[in-house]
């Protein structure tokens, strides 16, 4: 089923509004300057529930942010 919502959600750091992306094998959390190279969620839920995750386990402080996204580009 592919999703058609022209937005997606991304984490950002807070303390140097770096993005969050899932990169390697071992899926590891890294840090991205471009939002296009972000892990986007389809939804806001699932992004808050991650940032708080991270943010209850000592790996923020972060924050969920709306990207605009064409899904024709990607």
């Amino acid at each position: 089923m592919d999703c058609t919502q022209p937005e997606r959600y991304a984490i950002q750091r807070l303390d140097n509004a770096n993005f969050l992306a899932v990169e390697g094998q071992d899926q590891r959390v890294t840090e991205v300057i471009e939002a296009e190279n972000a892990y986007l969620f389809h939804t806001h839920e699932a992004a808050l529930r991650a940032a708080h995750e991270l943010n209850h386990t000592g790996r923020g402080p972060v924050d969920v942010v709306k990207i605009e996204w064409d899904p024709v580009a990607r």
